[in-house]
């Protein structure tokens, strides 16, 4: 038998790799929606070989599936989360493909021209507005867009977002508790809806003026304000005096941006692996006049920073991987915040109590004491030894 051409010997999912991600046997670094995805999209994949653009890939298998089966080479990429986009680059040289794709922001230049996409579904509703909106504004007028997802995680109102941009939405059958929609036909320019992002909100801290924060689609909790966050501010006045601070894990960036406004003379690095909620806290510091005063930087976790130069951070730890509950995250975050800090440096933290975190505080940055609690929420204070 001849082999297929556009097959890459030796490809295959199963060696695809979550890594520096969180790794457990309970966590795969593929699914059935990638591989029904790449094969609802196949005939055109083969086609349009230099006009794909992927969005939401979560560790390279839409990515490296489109190269090692179907020969497309050129592809254009956009994974928010920056683990995403590492481990694309390890999986891509592990399988020879590095030379496949390009990387790129969410942006006109991601999409323009483009005829074929494949897109994970975002669980964000927001998320999926802002995707469509980019793809039907700057894509080429014959784009086709393959949406996929599990079952599980996805709603009618998914289709009602895309049937905003697209004068054509159709539901595939579903495989292996998986589902294709198929956009396409994008609006006349006259038709399409306003762009509403960044999102804005204006919320009462206790200030002299409310926090106002700027939330884009895929941003956690968008422009208002988590609730652990807003137990956890009023706290903030209690930690230790330093002459700079971190937001690990920032989000829309609300704790950075109270930290500068209630110390004035402190230094704030806000860092987020999500490339939307970067965008997001920059918007956010502007907003609130405290560019100057913090510095935004995508990151994963606090690799980019040295041990033990860090005085003071705070952290709200998310307690899901993707659409997973796993605490694997937040311990990763713990463990890097005891890996920067100084000897007698502190790490503030809020998590739900059920989660009870205190022991593996402890363990991974120092003597942890409870500061508040209410019947959610847990803040407390580690203390690097």
């Amino acid at each position: 038998m001849t082999q297929d051409p556009a097959v890459t010997p030796g490809f295959s999912f199963e060696n695809l790799s979550r890594r520096p991600d969180v790794e457990a046997e309970n966590l795969q670094a593929h699914d059935a929606a990638d591989r029904l995805l790449l094969d609802t999209a196949a005939d055109r994949l083969r086609a349009d070989a230099g006009g794909v653009v992927v969005i939401g890939d979560a560790y390279g298998a839409l990515t490296l599936g489109a190269a090692a089966l179907h020969g497309v080479r050129d592809l254009r990429v956009h994974q928010d989360p920056y683990s995403g986009e590492l481990a694309l680059a390890r999986n891509a040289d592990a399988a020879g493909l590095a030379g496949v794709y390009s990387s790129l922001p969410l942006d006109p230049a991601l999409v323009h021209g483009a005829r074929t996409v494949l897109l994970r579904l975002p669980r964000s509703l927001d998320a999926l507005e802002e995707i469509a909106a980019l793809i039907a504004r700057h894509a080429d007028p014959g784009v086709v867009v393959y949406a996929g997802g599990r079952v599980k995680h996805m709603t009618t109102a998914m289709n009602a977002v895309l049937g905003r941009w697209f004068g054509s939405v159709s539901a595939g059958l579903a495989r292996q508790k998986s589902r294709i929609l198929t956009a396409a036909g994008p609006l006349p320019a006259e038709r399409l809806p306003e762009d509403r992002f960044p999102l804005a909100q204006k919320h009462d801290v206790g200030l002299t003026a409310p926090l106002e924060l700027r939330g884009y689609g895929a941003a956690f909790a968008g422009a208002s304000l988590d609730i652990g966050t807003r137990f956890l501010l009023p706290y903030l006045a209690q930690a230790r005096q330093a002459a700079s601070a971190i937001d690990l894990g920032c989000g829309t960036g609300a704790i950075a941006a109270y930290l500068a406004l209630t110390r004035p003379d402190l230094q704030v690095l806000a860092t987020d692996q999500s490339a939307a909620a970067v965008a997001s806290a920059s918007a956010t510091m502007a907003a609130n006049g405290v560019a100057e005063q913090v510095r935004v930087r995508r990151d994963d976790a606090l690799a980019g920073l040295p041990e033990r130069s860090a005085e003071l951070v705070v952290l709200n730890p998310p307690f899901h991987i993707g659409a997973s509950v796993h605490a694997g995250i937040a311990l990763k975050l713990f463990a890097d915040a005891g890996r920067v800090l100084v000897p007698g440096g502190e790490l503030w933290t809020v998590w739900n109590s059920h989660l009870a975190y205190k022991p593996a505080l402890t363990r991974l940055v120092g003597p942890t004491r409870e500061v508040a609690r209410n019947p959610k929420f847990t803040i407390t204070v580690s203390t690097r030894a």
